[in-house]
């Protein structure tokens, strides 16, 4: 086994949830989800809305799994599991990059050659607060 392409265990991959993680692509970091799938499987997505690119699915504790789709929080589109398909919301019909997996030895090993592993958790640290933007 790759450690340098290890992500994760794969029993820190949650059922109901995504598990965050950053990947790497010509120096430009993005940041991706683990999902389980109801065959116990596991899918890896870009972790953002194609309906605004700007929109992360996993926030940094866990994207909304609902009646087992993942949810856009924003714009309440709904994305099939095992596919990145949009079956609900403003991006209908539009697909979630796939980023290649597999599991083996109990790990969870990024295969897709166009990626190298940075980490688990967020790209960057992100702003928790209310958002507001005025200074003080």
């Amino acid at each position: 086994m790759d450690d340098s392409r290890r992500i994760a265990a794969a029993d820190e991959v949650p059922e109901d949830g995504t598990l965050l993680f950053t990947v790497s692509e010509d120096g430009d970091r993005t940041e991706a989800i683990l999902t389980r799938l109801d065959d116990g499987t596991i899918a890896a997505f870009s972790n953002y809305c194609p309906h605004w690119t700007d929109v992360r699915l996993d926030k940094g504790s866990g994207a909304l799994v609902r009646n087992g789709e993942l949810v856009c929080q924003k714009h309440g589109a709904t994305f099939e599991r095992d596919s990145g398909v949009c079956n609900f919301g403003p991006c209908e019909g539009a697909v979630l990059e796939t980023i290649d997996v597999t599991v083996e030895e109990g790990s969870v090993l990024l295969t897709d050659d166009d990626y190298a592993f940075e980490n688990l958790g967020a790209s960057q640290e992100y702003d928790r607060s209310s958002g507001n933007q005025i200074g003080f």
